[in-house]
């Protein structure tokens, strides 16, 4: 493993105090440095109710993926949990991946969300074989909130953390807009894992790749850097989201896992008095151990790095331009803080001043930094939505997820495919929509890897180029016409210059109208009335925008509950007793709440839903 450092200024001007940024890379010294090590891996699945249809489909369907790049060394256990929890495949061997996807084939979505006991099950199948040669983890998959068992979220992050400690790496995976965010990515702060958003089920075997390359690659464990600064510096803050002690002056930092397909940063502001004589000095020493395989067994490896600037003076300092690939890292890890900044304001109610940290932001990052990089250019433009938004009071979970992953991602990971992930907010409705391109340059709006991207499909542009877009106008599938593409100065991708038109069917033409006027108000929702039994009611393999109803029997009686996330399902619903059959799935059109808020009334269609 190599340890190599940049700072944002190698050069410093003699007699003045100034703050600088450090940025380390840990990586491997060659593509042959990692050597595999055998996973022991339980596969913890949440099929509650809220996981039927497309998000068990996908988790399923990315689960198989994850045997198929297992082999006969590594060890697999899978649990599934609702209210209760299973362990449908007991620890073994992946010797017969045939037999594992059966097991996987089985699976069925059922009631609540007993998210602690399913994952302990996951944790006790794993240490049945923990050894130290291993990657020992456990792989957390859930669309809801914890409503059985052990629920509060400090318990189950200080149980993580235990975990963790305890040799038993916990990685957490949340499907839609319904779960705990801020439990799952505690978790996996704690628990040393990692946490992935999935906001799109087709996106779940691509992230599950991403969790698989990295296990499969892992160059060290355990990594811990000590920055033992000069006297005249101090440490002024670790910009990274890794778990960090102060011990006087020296701050240790715990990096945990190191990749060879996925370099390591660890990144810090330093406050440094420079002294009165030119010349270069030491401002530090870093000191990082970690454990690796050598030759077949656990080793610790270790080492030190000089962190050595220049002294001179404020002419030749000021002659020599900021490095700005740091500046460029260390002001991502700085917006990730802000975004955690602005959930936290507007979950208190002050979306004015959410919006106004990154209004902030956005131009201090138009100001300072070079915009000629698209991923530059994209964060500037999903700030710009983020904060319309809440201008817009339209703050909702969906949003807060988006950021809190960006701001996670940023903090933790140095992957391209893992930044800036989102789907949601944007609309095309309120453009207006022509048939025909005339002079116009065609562009297309697809999702690819948890984002939305715009390209152009027009002869003479290079499709496979990225192209700056409004992301209040992004939306998946949607045909845009705009008057014309500049490149950008880099040549990497195009900005759009003049209107913006969607692109429609003969006789679907219009003219612009403002946002928020489209579709018209629902009338008064009323009880679901249906015939017959629930084998005649009409089936769906999809739950849409529907809510989940579950029959389940207590003593003599077959009672409804609602197990869609959001609702409680202790209370009682009125619901059509002549299709009630137990253990079946329903999806209602529209659940309503009573006057007097004790119970529930199932309103508009209801289909029964087959997996």
């Amino acid at each position: 493993m190599k340890a190599s450092y940049t700072l944002s200024r190698p050069v410093l001007p003699v007699g003045t105090s100034s703050k600088i940024d450090l940025l380390v890379s840990f990586k491997a010294e060659a593509p042959a440095a990692a050597s595999k090590r055998s996973l022991n891996l339980s596969l913890v699945i949440d099929r509650s109710g809220s996981m039927a249809g497309a998000p068990l489909k996908y988790a399923l369907q990315a689960s198989r993926q994850l045997v198929e790049r297992m082999g006969p060394e590594d060890w697999l256990s899978i649990v599934t949990y609702d209210d209760k929890v299973s362990s449908v495949l007991a620890p073994v061997r992946v010797t017969d991946k045939a037999a594992i996807g059966s097991v996987l084939s089985s699976v069925r979505a059922g009631g609540c969300t007993n998210l602690c006991g399913g994952w302990l099950k996951g944790v006790e199948h794993v240490n049945a074989n923990k050894a130290s040669e291993r990657i020992n983890r456990v792989l957390l998959l859930t669309d809801g909130q914890a409503n059985e068992g052990i629920t509060n979220p400090e318990t189950l992050i200080s149980t993580a953390r235990e975990k963790s400690a305890a040799g038993v790496i916990t990685t957490t995976l949340g499907f839609g807009s319904n779960f705990n965010e801020d439990l799952l990515i505690g978790m996996a702060n704690a628990g040393e894992g990692h946490f992935y958003y999935i906001q799109s089920p087709t996106d779940a075997e691509g992230v599950f790749g991403i969790e698989m390359d990295g296990l499969g690659s892992i160059l060290a464990q355990n990594l811990e850097v000590t920055i033992k600064p000069a006297p005249t510096v101090k440490v002024a803050s670790v910009l990274n989201r890794y778990r960090f002690e102060s011990r006087g002056q020296e701050v240790a930092v715990g990096l945990g896992d190191v990749y060879s397909t996925e370099e390591r940063q660890l990144a810090a502001e330093l406050s440094v008095d420079a002294g009165a004589a030119a010349g270069p000095v030491t401002l530090a020493t870093l000191v990082y151990r970690a454990q690796a395989v050598v030759d077949g067994a656990i080793r610790e490896i270790s080492g030190e790095v000089p962190i050595v600037a220049n002294l001179a003076s404020a002419s030749e300092s000021a002659a020599v331009s900021a490095d700005k690939n740091v500046l460029a890292q260390t002001n991502r890890l700085r917006i990730a803080r802000v975004k955690d900044q602005a959930v936290e304001l507007a979950d208190k109610g002050d979306l004015t001043t959410a919006s106004q940290r990154l209004r902030q932001t956005i131009a201090e990052l138009s100001a300072t930094l070079d915009k000629a990089s698209y991923d530059i250019a994209e964060e500037v433009e999903q700030l710009a939505h983020y904060a319309q938004r809440l201008e817009s009071r339209k703050y909702d979970s969906v949003i807060r997820k988006e950021l809190r992953d960006q701001s996670y991602q940023a903090g933790t990971r140095n992957r391209g495919d893992l930044a800036l992930r989102g789907t949601a907010g944007g609309s095309a409705d309120s453009l207006e929509a022509v048939a025909a391109a005339g002079n116009g340059i065609v562009l297309k709006c697809v999702h690819e890897g948890g984002k939305l991207r715009i390209h152009a499909v027009s002869e003479g542009y290079d499709s496979s180029f990225n192209v700056q877009f409004p992301r209040s106008a992004r939306e998946e599938g949607v045909t845009y016409v705009v008057d014309k593409l500049e490149l950008s100065g880099d040549g990497t991708f195009y900005r759009v210059n003049g209107l913006i038109k969607r692109l429609v069917l003969p006789g679907q033409e219009r003219a612009a109208r403002p946002a928020g006027t489209t579709g018209a108000k629902k009338g008064k929702p009323t009880a679901s009335k249906v015939t017959g039994s629930a084998a005649d009611l009409p089936t769906t393999n999809s739950v849409g925008t529907g809510v989940i109803v579950q029959c389940i029997k207590e003593g003599s009686k077959l009672r409804a509950r609602v197990v869609s996330d959001g609702y409680d399902p202790n209370l009682n619903i009125r619901f059509p007793r002549d299709i009630r059959e137990e253990n079946v799935l329903y999806v209602v059109e529209e659940i309503t709440t009573t006057a007097n808020g004790s119970s529930y009334i199932a309103c508009g269609d209801i289909h029964r839903l087959v997996q």
